[in-house]
């Protein structure tokens, strides 16, 4: 499986970024699944099976098998990807490496047959009917809407990234040798049949992949054959393979994975650094040098001793944690994860609605499952102090045709605020609806500062419509004071701000050492 930190497949060359795909009307049968909540959307993916038993019996531990035989089910399956597909794909620009992957599985190994730069359906067709190769397509939700908006559920229903590849393979051939991944792993069968064999793991909830040979793993603890509409689940660490029948019609599979780097040993790393950060400020003896020559010699037993005495203290401080920091895995997830579906260009997600918040305004957070909060060393190159504060990252402005592509220009969306605003952050987070008066800051100035501030906050439907008459000079006065707040900054330092009036909003453009982008308040 590709991992998203680099380019999917063994491709030798990669093309440009792809446009932003845009979204095409919805069409086909009607869906089966129940895309009201993350939660509903996977119960139904796994049906009949609940999501309950799901996690108590085969949730990285064995193989399910879901063998539908529902017309219905199939027939909305069908469209999620076609090998007649392809066509209108390379007319829009792909590329070998890192769109496509052209590959047979050769005397139990695996053979690229890319070609260099862009794809053409004629060559790529050629080699799948003369050459019966495997056509593996990476991020398919960056084109199919469908798949977008299953994938985009599954990350809020998960918490952790989800992405997908769809393999296409003629009749009697095999494109990958057996292996095994360091994902969890649905499957879904889209198009004819495919014949799979699952094996014992060698190295169970493996954190990478890796080929096996055959004559190690063994013989098969499951053999069948996957029909449209049909799912299979494995753990990562689930050695397997899979043919298309000889005889019968080429198959289509679309591989969906999520959990990749999302142990407890991963969140242990993201979140050790903090601890001894945090710890080393408050303990002297965190701060004491290391033995002279340490790093020329071997560890000694004294020093091994030292280490295992603090990690016992930094594990007493953190039964007494209530914020774990996280150095990345919030932000990664945050950064990388599909934008929100959405019909049309996507601006309700960014643009300001409902009524001007003020202290009797009744307010909620919007797209929960879209954001998320977390605390960190303040992340501004001019503070030398390198105090706390809030970061609250969101995927709003997510692009979706760069989604599990390894781009490392991406840049995050969000806002901070001081350690100071954490109980009202919390307050927002958890609430289906909070009176601005409840927030737990100081004054009334900071409450209304902060529901200005916040993109995601609506207020409640009873409250009357706000008075947009004030003048410029007090509203600027009052957006300042926001952005010194977002900056986590107070006192009155002269900053270059400028404003956009109209009858709905203001929109706020400041220069934010953090975050690069307008705020709409």
């Amino acid at each position: 499986m590709p991992k998203k930190a680099r380019p999917a497949g063994d491709g030798e060359e990669e093309g440009p970024v792809p446009k932003q795909a845009t979204v095409e009307a919805a069409c086909g049968p009607a869906s089966p699944l129940d895309f009201d909540s993350p939660s509903g959307l996977f119960e139904s993916f796994i049906a009949p099976i609940t999501t309950e038993t799901f996690f108590k019996e085969f949730w990285e531990q064995k193989p399910l098998l879901i063998q539908r035989a529902d017309p219905a089910f199939a027939a909305y399956c069908q469209p999620l990807f076609r090998l007649s597909d392809l066509k209108s794909l390379c007319s829009r620009g792909v590329y070998y490496g890192r769109d496509v992957n052209v590959c047979r599985c050769v005397h139990g190994k695996k053979k690229v047959l890319n070609k260099d730069g862009r794809v053409h359906f004629l060559q790529l067709r050629k080699d799948f009917d003369q050459k019966r190769a495997t056509i593996q397509f990476h991020q398919p939700q960056r084109f199919k809407d469908e798949l977008w908006r299953i994938q985009e559920k599954l990350e809020c229903f998960f918490g952790s990234l989800v992405g997908s590849n769809v393999y296409i393979t003629p009749a009697g051939a095999q494109g990958l040798p057996p292996h095994y991944d360091d994902v969890e792993v649905f499957i879904l069968q889209l198009e004819g049949e495919k014949r799979w064999r699952l094996y014992q793991p060698t190295v169970p909830l493996a954190r990478e992949y890796s080929p096996e040979a055959e004559d190690r793993i063994g013989r098969p603890t499951h053999e069948f054959t996957l029909k449209p509409g049909d799912l299979l689940y494995f753990p990562r660490g689930t050695i397997h393979q899979a043919a298309t029948p000889e005889g019968l019609a080429h198959s289509t599979h679309v591989t969906i994975s999520t959990y990749q780097s999302s142990s407890w040993g991963d969140f242990l790393l993201d979140t050790i650094s903090g601890l001894v950060f945090d710890a080393a400020k408050a303990d002297v003896a965190l701060r004491a040098g290391i033995p002279r020559q340490l790093l020329l010699v071997e560890t000694t037993a004294v020093a091994t001793r030292r280490l295992s005495g603090f990690l016992r203290m930094l594990a007493d401080r953190l039964e007494g944690t209530k914020e774990l920091p996280s150095a990345d895995m919030k932000k990664d997830f945050a950064v990388n994860r599909l934008p929100p579906y959405y019909t049309g260009d996507g601006a309700e997600l960014v643009t300001p609605g409902g009524r001007f918040p003020g202290l009797d305004s009744t307010v909620r957070l919007q797209f929960r499952d879209h954001a998320v909060l977390t605390v960190g060393p303040d992340q501004d190159p001019s503070d030398e102090t390198r105090e706390k504060m809030v970061y609250v990252y969101h995927s709003l402005k997510n692009r979706r045709d760069t989604h599990m592509m390894g781009n490392e220009e991406t840049e995050p969306h969000g806002l901070r605020f001081p350690l100071s605003h954490m109980d009202a952050l919390k307050q927002l987070w958890n609430s289906s609806a909070i009176s601005v008066k409840d927030l737990k800051l100081t004054t009334d100035e900071e409450k209304q500062n902060l529901v200005i501030s916040w993109p995601y906050v609506l207020t409640d439907v009873h409250r009357r419509r706000a008075n947009y008459s004030m003048s410029q000079k007090v509203t600027k006065a009052i957006f300042r004071q926001v952005y010194l707040i977002q900056c986590g900054r107070k006192g009155t330092a002269p900053i270059k701000v400028s404003f956009k009036f109209n009858c709905h909003y203001l929109v706020f453009f400041g220069r934010n050492n953090f975050f690069k982008e307008p705020h709409w308040l």
